[in-house]
Protein backbone atom coordinates (compact mmCIF):
# COMPACT_ATOMS: atom_id res chain seq x y z
CA UNK A 1 0.00 0.00 0.00
CA UNK A 2 1.35 3.23 -0.78
CA UNK A 3 1.52 6.50 1.25
CA UNK A 4 -1.66 8.08 -0.57
CA UNK A 5 -3.65 5.00 0.32
CA UNK A 6 -3.06 5.30 4.01
CA UNK A 7 -4.68 8.57 4.05
CA UNK A 8 -8.07 7.12 2.81
CA UNK A 9 -11.26 8.15 4.89
CA UNK A 10 -12.31 4.82 4.53
CA UNK A 11 -15.69 6.20 2.83
CA UNK A 12 -17.10 3.86 0.06
CA UNK A 13 -19.01 3.71 -2.92
CA UNK A 14 -22.15 2.97 -0.42
CA UNK A 15 -21.67 6.16 1.44
CA UNK A 16 -22.42 8.57 -1.41
CA UNK A 17 -25.43 10.14 -1.63
CA UNK A 18 -26.27 9.09 -5.72
CA UNK A 19 -25.59 5.95 -6.80
CA UNK A 20 -22.08 4.65 -8.06
CA UNK A 21 -21.89 1.90 -10.04
CA UNK A 22 -25.43 0.39 -8.53
CA UNK A 23 -26.78 -3.29 -9.19
CA UNK A 24 -28.85 -1.65 -12.31
CA UNK A 25 -25.44 -1.37 -14.03
CA UNK A 26 -24.45 -4.20 -16.09
CA UNK A 27 -22.04 -6.42 -14.68
CA UNK A 28 -19.63 -6.53 -17.31
CA UNK A 29 -19.04 -3.07 -16.69
CA UNK A 30 -19.54 -2.55 -13.17
CA UNK A 31 -16.00 -3.46 -12.27
CA UNK A 32 -14.41 -0.94 -14.48
CA UNK A 33 -16.65 2.16 -12.69
CA UNK A 34 -15.78 0.74 -9.14
CA UNK A 35 -11.95 1.25 -10.22
CA UNK A 36 -12.88 4.82 -11.48
CA UNK A 37 -14.41 5.49 -8.07
CA UNK A 38 -11.66 4.09 -6.04
CA UNK A 39 -9.00 6.35 -7.67
CA UNK A 40 -11.32 9.15 -7.23
CA UNK A 41 -12.33 8.95 -3.84
CA UNK A 42 -8.53 8.30 -2.99
CA UNK A 43 -7.64 11.92 -4.83
CA UNK A 44 -10.46 13.61 -3.05
CA UNK A 45 -9.15 12.07 0.37
CA UNK A 46 -6.14 13.73 -0.29
CA UNK A 47 -7.46 16.98 -1.39
CA UNK A 48 -9.99 16.95 1.35
CA UNK A 49 -6.93 15.47 4.32
CA UNK A 50 -6.84 17.94 7.12
CA UNK A 51 -2.97 17.06 8.01
CA UNK A 52 -1.49 18.12 4.76
CA UNK A 53 -0.58 21.19 3.26
CA UNK A 54 -1.48 22.29 0.00
CA UNK A 55 2.05 21.69 -1.37
CA UNK A 56 2.11 17.65 0.07
CA UNK A 57 -1.52 17.52 -1.40
CA UNK A 58 -0.39 18.75 -4.85
CA UNK A 59 2.44 15.84 -4.82
CA UNK A 60 0.55 13.23 -4.18
CA UNK A 61 -2.02 14.01 -6.68
CA UNK A 62 0.82 14.58 -8.89
CA UNK A 63 1.47 10.65 -7.80
CA UNK A 64 -1.23 9.51 -8.25
CA UNK A 65 -1.06 11.39 -12.51
CA UNK A 66 2.56 9.59 -12.91
CA UNK A 67 0.67 5.98 -11.77
CA UNK A 68 -2.32 7.25 -14.36
CA UNK A 69 -0.08 7.68 -17.35
CA UNK A 70 2.35 5.10 -16.95
CA UNK A 71 5.26 7.44 -15.49
CA UNK A 72 5.76 5.26 -12.26
CA UNK A 73 4.36 2.32 -10.49
CA UNK A 74 3.71 3.89 -7.12
CA UNK A 75 0.05 3.82 -6.58
CA UNK A 76 -1.17 0.26 -6.62
CA UNK A 77 -4.96 1.29 -7.49
CA UNK A 78 -3.85 3.92 -10.12
CA UNK A 79 -1.86 1.41 -11.26
CA UNK A 80 -5.36 -1.75 -11.50
CA UNK A 81 -7.15 1.50 -13.47
CA UNK A 82 -5.02 2.06 -15.38
CA UNK A 83 -4.31 -1.28 -16.57
CA UNK A 84 -8.56 -1.62 -17.00
CA UNK A 85 -8.97 1.32 -18.86
CA UNK A 86 -5.83 -0.44 -21.29
CA UNK A 87 -7.69 -3.52 -21.43
CA UNK A 88 -11.19 -1.64 -22.50
CA UNK A 89 -9.48 0.62 -24.86
CA UNK A 90 -10.61 3.52 -22.66
CA UNK A 91 -9.00 6.67 -22.25
CA UNK A 92 -7.45 8.12 -19.06
CA UNK A 93 -9.16 11.72 -20.19
CA UNK A 94 -11.48 11.39 -17.49
CA UNK A 95 -9.37 11.06 -14.58
CA UNK A 96 -7.02 13.26 -15.49
CA UNK A 97 -9.46 16.20 -15.70
CA UNK A 98 -10.90 15.28 -12.54
CA UNK A 99 -7.46 15.35 -11.03
CA UNK A 100 -7.84 19.39 -12.50
CA UNK A 101 -10.26 19.68 -9.67
CA UNK A 102 -8.86 17.79 -6.61
CA UNK A 103 -5.28 20.39 -7.43
CA UNK A 104 -7.97 23.03 -6.98
CA UNK A 105 -9.44 21.88 -3.59
CA UNK A 106 -5.59 21.53 -2.27
CA UNK A 107 -5.06 25.23 -3.13
CA UNK A 108 -8.68 27.16 -3.17
CA UNK A 109 -11.50 27.86 -0.83
CA UNK A 110 -13.89 30.19 -2.03
CA UNK A 111 -15.61 30.65 -5.23
CA UNK A 112 -16.68 33.93 -6.29
CA UNK A 113 -19.62 33.58 -8.57
CA UNK A 114 -21.80 31.01 -10.43
CA UNK A 115 -19.48 30.80 -13.31
CA UNK A 116 -16.37 30.52 -11.39
CA UNK A 117 -18.79 27.12 -9.65
CA UNK A 118 -19.36 25.85 -13.32
CA UNK A 119 -16.08 25.87 -14.43
CA UNK A 120 -15.26 23.94 -11.05
CA UNK A 121 -17.59 21.49 -11.97
CA UNK A 122 -16.49 21.35 -15.74
CA UNK A 123 -13.13 19.20 -14.05
CA UNK A 124 -14.55 17.82 -10.64
CA UNK A 125 -18.28 15.93 -11.88
CA UNK A 126 -18.65 16.36 -15.58
CA UNK A 127 -16.31 13.65 -16.60
CA UNK A 128 -16.98 11.51 -14.07
CA UNK A 129 -19.95 11.10 -16.34
CA UNK A 130 -18.88 11.20 -19.39
CA UNK A 131 -16.42 8.09 -18.18
CA UNK A 132 -19.61 6.19 -17.65
CA UNK A 133 -21.32 6.75 -20.62
CA UNK A 134 -17.69 6.07 -22.52
CA UNK A 135 -17.82 2.68 -20.59
CA UNK A 136 -21.58 1.79 -22.22
CA UNK A 137 -20.61 2.92 -25.65
CA UNK A 138 -22.85 5.80 -25.66
CA UNK A 139 -22.47 9.16 -27.88
CA UNK A 140 -20.90 11.82 -27.22
CA UNK A 141 -23.61 13.69 -28.49
CA UNK A 142 -24.87 12.50 -24.51
CA UNK A 143 -22.88 14.25 -22.81
CA UNK A 144 -24.08 18.06 -22.69
CA UNK A 145 -27.27 16.74 -20.47
CA UNK A 146 -24.86 14.50 -18.46
CA UNK A 147 -22.52 17.34 -17.92
CA UNK A 148 -25.26 19.48 -16.28
CA UNK A 149 -26.44 16.20 -14.59
CA UNK A 150 -23.21 16.02 -12.98
CA UNK A 151 -22.77 19.52 -12.25
CA UNK A 152 -26.29 19.66 -10.41
CA UNK A 153 -25.30 16.89 -8.33
CA UNK A 154 -22.20 18.36 -7.42
CA UNK A 155 -24.08 21.99 -6.10
CA UNK A 156 -26.86 20.05 -4.21
CA UNK A 157 -23.98 18.24 -2.29
CA UNK A 158 -22.15 22.01 -1.82
CA UNK A 159 -25.57 23.30 -0.51
CA UNK A 160 -26.51 20.37 1.87
CA UNK A 161 -22.41 20.24 3.09
CA UNK A 162 -22.09 24.00 3.16
CA UNK A 163 -21.66 23.99 6.99
CA UNK A 164 -19.54 21.09 7.20
CA UNK A 165 -17.22 21.95 4.67
CA UNK A 166 -16.59 25.65 6.29
CA UNK A 167 -16.00 24.96 9.43
CA UNK A 168 -13.60 21.10 8.79
CA UNK A 169 -12.12 22.62 5.62
CA UNK A 170 -12.74 26.23 5.31
CA UNK A 171 -14.09 25.39 2.18
CA UNK A 172 -16.74 27.09 0.49
CA UNK A 173 -18.51 26.15 -2.47
CA UNK A 174 -21.30 28.49 -2.18
CA UNK A 175 -20.39 31.21 -4.31
CA UNK A 176 -19.59 34.42 -2.40
CA UNK A 177 -21.60 36.77 -5.13
CA UNK A 178 -24.69 35.18 -3.70
CA UNK A 179 -24.08 35.49 -0.23
CA UNK A 180 -23.11 39.58 -1.06
CA UNK A 181 -26.37 39.82 -2.44
CA UNK A 182 -27.85 39.16 0.95
CA UNK A 183 -25.49 41.05 2.81
CA UNK A 184 -23.70 38.13 4.54
CA UNK A 185 -20.09 36.93 4.53
CA UNK A 186 -18.50 32.93 4.82
CA UNK A 187 -18.50 33.34 8.62
CA UNK A 188 -22.89 32.98 8.28
CA UNK A 189 -21.98 29.24 7.57
CA UNK A 190 -20.36 28.92 10.65
CA UNK A 191 -23.77 29.03 12.73
CA UNK A 192 -25.64 26.75 14.35
CA UNK A 193 -28.70 27.84 12.52
CA UNK A 194 -29.05 29.30 8.63
CA UNK A 195 -30.11 32.86 8.88
CA UNK A 196 -33.59 33.80 7.00
CA UNK A 197 -30.65 35.38 4.54
CA UNK A 198 -28.78 32.79 4.16
CA UNK A 199 -31.60 30.96 3.51
CA UNK A 200 -32.75 32.62 0.78
CA UNK A 201 -29.25 32.91 -0.91
CA UNK A 202 -29.82 28.89 -0.55
CA UNK A 203 -32.61 29.03 -1.66
CA UNK A 204 -31.55 30.65 -4.91
CA UNK A 205 -28.69 28.64 -5.76
CA UNK A 206 -31.05 25.49 -5.55
CA UNK A 207 -33.66 27.19 -8.04
CA UNK A 208 -30.53 27.59 -10.02
CA UNK A 209 -29.67 23.87 -9.95
CA UNK A 210 -33.10 23.37 -11.17
CA UNK A 211 -32.43 24.79 -14.29
CA UNK A 212 -29.30 22.49 -14.63
CA UNK A 213 -31.60 19.50 -14.15
CA UNK A 214 -34.28 20.76 -16.87
CA UNK A 215 -31.47 20.46 -19.28
CA UNK A 216 -30.38 17.27 -17.77
CA UNK A 217 -34.04 15.81 -18.21
CA UNK A 218 -33.40 14.05 -21.48
CA UNK A 219 -30.71 12.22 -20.49
CA UNK A 220 -32.29 8.81 -19.14
CA UNK A 221 -34.42 9.01 -22.90
CA UNK A 222 -31.01 9.13 -24.96
CA UNK A 223 -29.03 6.97 -23.56
CA UNK A 224 -29.57 3.65 -25.54
CA UNK A 225 -28.25 1.27 -23.03
CA UNK A 226 -31.61 0.11 -20.54
CA UNK A 227 -30.22 -0.32 -17.43
CA UNK A 228 -27.74 2.92 -17.36
CA UNK A 229 -31.16 4.94 -18.75
CA UNK A 230 -33.05 3.44 -15.57
CA UNK A 231 -30.31 4.48 -13.36
CA UNK A 232 -29.53 7.90 -14.76
CA UNK A 233 -33.53 8.39 -13.94
CA UNK A 234 -32.98 7.36 -10.29
CA UNK A 235 -30.17 9.92 -9.69
CA UNK A 236 -31.95 12.53 -11.78
CA UNK A 237 -35.23 11.78 -9.59
CA UNK A 238 -32.84 11.66 -6.53
CA UNK A 239 -31.50 14.94 -7.31
CA UNK A 240 -35.14 16.70 -7.44
CA UNK A 241 -35.93 15.44 -4.41
CA UNK A 242 -32.49 16.91 -2.45
CA UNK A 243 -33.48 20.25 -4.37
CA UNK A 244 -37.08 20.37 -3.32
CA UNK A 245 -35.54 19.93 0.40
CA UNK A 246 -33.24 22.63 0.54
CA UNK A 247 -36.10 25.06 -0.62
CA UNK A 248 -37.24 24.46 2.54
CA UNK A 249 -34.87 23.13 4.75
CA UNK A 250 -31.44 24.60 6.53
CA UNK A 251 -28.99 22.83 5.84
CA UNK A 252 -26.85 24.25 8.38
CA UNK A 253 -29.23 22.70 11.61
CA UNK A 254 -31.50 20.21 9.54
CA UNK A 255 -30.81 17.03 7.86
CA UNK A 256 -30.99 17.09 3.83
CA UNK A 257 -29.90 13.72 2.69
CA UNK A 258 -31.49 11.17 1.88
CA UNK A 259 -32.30 8.19 4.59
CA UNK A 260 -31.76 4.92 3.56
CA UNK A 261 -35.32 3.96 3.17
CA UNK A 262 -36.38 7.42 1.40
CA UNK A 263 -33.39 7.09 -0.91
CA UNK A 264 -35.12 3.71 -1.50
CA UNK A 265 -38.62 4.82 -2.22
CA UNK A 266 -37.50 7.86 -4.00
CA UNK A 267 -35.30 5.63 -6.42
CA UNK A 268 -37.76 3.03 -6.72
CA UNK A 269 -40.54 5.84 -7.90
CA UNK A 270 -38.04 6.94 -10.52
CA UNK A 271 -36.98 3.91 -12.15
CA UNK A 272 -40.56 3.05 -12.69
CA UNK A 273 -41.00 6.07 -14.28
CA UNK A 274 -38.32 6.03 -16.40
CA UNK A 275 -38.84 2.29 -17.51
CA UNK A 276 -42.40 3.95 -18.30
CA UNK A 277 -41.24 6.51 -20.63
CA UNK A 278 -38.96 4.02 -22.18
CA UNK A 279 -41.90 1.72 -23.18
CA UNK A 280 -44.45 4.14 -24.31
CA UNK A 281 -41.32 6.08 -26.61
CA UNK A 282 -40.36 2.58 -27.95
CA UNK A 283 -43.23 2.71 -30.60
CA UNK A 284 -42.19 5.90 -31.79
CA UNK A 285 -38.49 4.60 -32.09
CA UNK A 286 -39.66 1.60 -33.97
CA UNK A 287 -42.40 3.83 -36.45
CA UNK A 288 -39.19 6.16 -37.00
CA UNK A 289 -37.20 3.22 -37.78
Amino acid sequence: MSDIEDLASGKGSGDENFPVASALIAAKHRAVVLAFYRVARLSDDVADHPGLTPTEKLRRLDAVEASLTGAAEGVPAVTALRRVLTERGLTDRHMLDLLTAFRRDAVKTRYADWGELMDYCRYSAAPVGRFVLDVHGEARTTWPASDALCAGLQVINHLQDCGKDYRDLDRVYVPLDALAAEALDVRALGEARASPALRRAISGLAGRTAGLLEVAKPLAGAVRDLRLSIEVGVIHTLAGSLLRRLMVRDPLSERVHHAKVEAVGVALGGAAATLAARLSARPERQAEA
